[in-house]
């Protein structure tokens, strides 16, 4: 195999790993969720220690607004419910890619031992002509 027909075949994994950049917008807004899922899980436990009767308010905008404690626990259930199915679909849409990635890795790196496999051996037929005509 010729070392053109080598770069040829690099290019492709290459050009699919630049593709799969995409991960990282992947992990980001993973990130991000986790974030905001340890901050509800935070108002959750708060509000747990808030017994009943108590006034509760919720910030909306710049001011401060009455809500029932019952309403602003099931807000936040339901807050960590959505987190939680949004934090699933991100891991099954990165798991995809991400194998797809190793792929392409793994198949980058026997194109590169070849690669240096076949630069050896044109190298050792170099030499040997060159001691021939010596």
């Amino acid at each position: 195999m010729l070392l053109c027909q080598i770069d040829r075949k690099i290019c492709w994994p290459a050009a699919d790993c630049a593709e799969l950049a995409d991960i990282n917008n992947v992990l980001k807004a993973r990130q991000q969720f986790l974030q905001q899922q340890t901050e509800n899980e935070i108002v959750k436990q708060e509000l747990d220690l808030v017994e009943e009767g108590s006034a509760v308010y919720k910030l909306i905008g710049p001011a401060l607004i009455k809500q029932d404690l019952v309403e602003a626990k099931a807000n936040v259930s339901k807050r960590l419910e959505f987190i939680g199915g949004e934090l699933a679909r991100l891991l099954t849409q990165m798991r995809t890619p991400q194998e797809k990635l190793h792929r392409a890795q793994e198949q980058m790196v026997k194109l590169q031992q070849e690669a240096q496999r076949i630069q050896a051996a044109q190298a050792s037929k170099a030499s040997k002509s060159i001691e021939e005509e010596a």
